[in-house]
């Protein structure tokens, strides 16, 4: 397997590639897209950095710890909240004069959670525990607000790894995260030489994808089949319909300096082990908890817990990455790109939303949204930082100091790009003017 990011990730070539593409990205942040649009983006490009020839907009703003989102074919804004917020875990922005801007704010739904998704004109969300259908009328709104179809519940809802993220494949199939309960399977969690459980009582439960029927109600825990095992946390997840394949985003086990600081280092427990993305099959295992991957050995490493050194093998064969990121930068969004109004580079490839994470021993990296150009189903190339500017100050040193964090990701029906944050409740919309002359790869570079 080709690893396209490791040459990036090298000591002190990670740092230095994010200096020169902040800089590079500072000198050109006035540049906004030249030929008429229908919608205006912010003169500062809703001060988020961007290639050549796109331009951005806030549509919303303080809107709550905004997760996933969903948009319909009308434009119609579905974002669901990890915290209710007045009694809303669902809310449902529009725009109703038509500048781009989400004017009208309604919602419903008393529960927090990340998934949610439009599936056969329905939509779908999740809360922590359970999976809710409403049907919509002609204005986009669910006529069973009150009173959803339950299609699952009794999903394991624990305090560690809880988001439920959904996706739906072409056959009927719904497809649901259960995150592991655990960092890395030890018999006292997160406890320094506490020894890993084998075989890891959690993998029965969790640490995996499940796959349910998305038409039956009142499926339980038990209805579901496990689809993939060995993942210990997926909250970016997505059908590739173009290839019949589910793509997820995990990420790495946390902790390798302050559990086993005679093996590994600060620097080395800041960089390891990557966060990685799949593409599965039913019955495939990703590793976790036994062994990490390691993007510079270019291979899975056999985790301290289970007598690892940092350098012995892992002792199974899981299904390999198809691309490996920067360690400690939380993958938490996943869409594949199909709409026309980007340039043809951006056809069918992946834009991944990246929230940053607590457990870095550096300055904190991510809070951007990256893009992987795809060919025959896989990616082709280095991954790009497509849009940066999310966490404020470059100063920052905790993740939740950050002004804001990109999570959720949608296509408009225009083939715009809609991009929320957690954090400050803001939502973004993206949009390329087609007649602009510049290239739009011309600020891209690698993290």
């Amino acid at each position: 397997m080709k690893h396209y990011l490791y040459s990036s990730i090298k000591k002190g070539l990670l740092i230095t590639a994010g200096i020169l593409t902040l800089a590079a990205c500072k000198n050109d942040k006035q540049q906004k897209p030249t030929g008429d649009m229908a919608v205006k983006t912010d003169n500062d490009n809703a001060q988020l950095t961007l290639p050549n020839g796109f331009g951005a907009l806030r549509i919303a703003d303080t809107v709550g710890n905004v997760r996933h989102i969903a948009v319909s074919d009308n434009g119609t804004l579905y974002a669901k909240l990890a915290d209710a917020k007045n009694n809303m875990g669902v809310v449902v922005l529009k725009d109703s004069n038509g500048d781009g801007r989400m004017d009208k704010q309604t919602g419903f739904g008393n529960y927090g959670g990340t998934g949610i998704a439009l599936y056969k004109n329905e939509l779908y969300t999740s809360s922590n525990s359970a999976v809710f259908k409403y049907q919509l009328d002609a204005d986009g709104m669910p006529v069973n607000q009150e009173e959803p179809d339950t299609i699952i519940s009794g999903l394991l809802d624990r305090r560690q790894h809880n988001s439920k993220s959904i996706t739906f494949d072409t056959s009927g199939n719904v497809y649901v995260n259960i995150g592991a309960y655990s960092n890395n399977c030890q018999e006292e969690d997160r406890t320094k030489g506490s020894p890993g459980m084998r075989p890891c009582p959690v993998l029965d439960s969790a640490g995996g994808i499940w796959q349910f029927k998305a038409d039956k109600l009142k499926q339980t825990y038990s209805d579901g089949q496990r689809f993939a095992t060995g993942l210990r946390n997926v909250v970016g997840l997505e059908w590739n319909e173009k290839i019949g394949e589910l793509f997820v985003m995990m990420h790495g086990r946390d902790q390798l300096h302050s559990l086993y600081p005679d093996l590994y280092t600060e620097e080395q427990s800041s960089e390891l082990p990557a966060e990685t993305m799949y593409a599965l099959k039913e019955g495939d295992n990703a590793g976790w908890p036994y062994q990490y991957y390691d993007p510079a050995k270019d291979k899975y490493i056999l985790a301290p817990e289970y007598g690892g050194d940092g350098e012995k093998s892992g002792d199974e064969t899981p299904v390999d990455p198809v691309m490996a990121f920067p360690a400690h930068i939380a993958p938490v969004g996943l869409l594949f790109y199909t709409g026309d109004m980007f340039p043809a580079k951006y056809k069918n490839g992946a834009f991944i939303t990246f929230h940053g994470s607590w457990n870095r021993n550096e300055e904190q990296k991510g809070f951007m949204v990256a893009f992987v150009p795809f060919e025959n189903g896989k990616p082709s190339g280095d991954f790009e930082v497509f849009a940066d500017g999310f966490k404020g100050s470059e100063s920052v040193t905790s993740a939740n100091d950050a002004e804001h964090r990109p999570v959720g990701l949608a296509q408009g029906p225009d083939g715009s790009l809609y991009v929320s944050d957690d954090k400050g409740g803001s939502i973004y919309r993206i949009l390329y003017d087609k007649n602009s002359t510049a290239q739009s790869s011309a600020q891209a570079s690698n993290f």
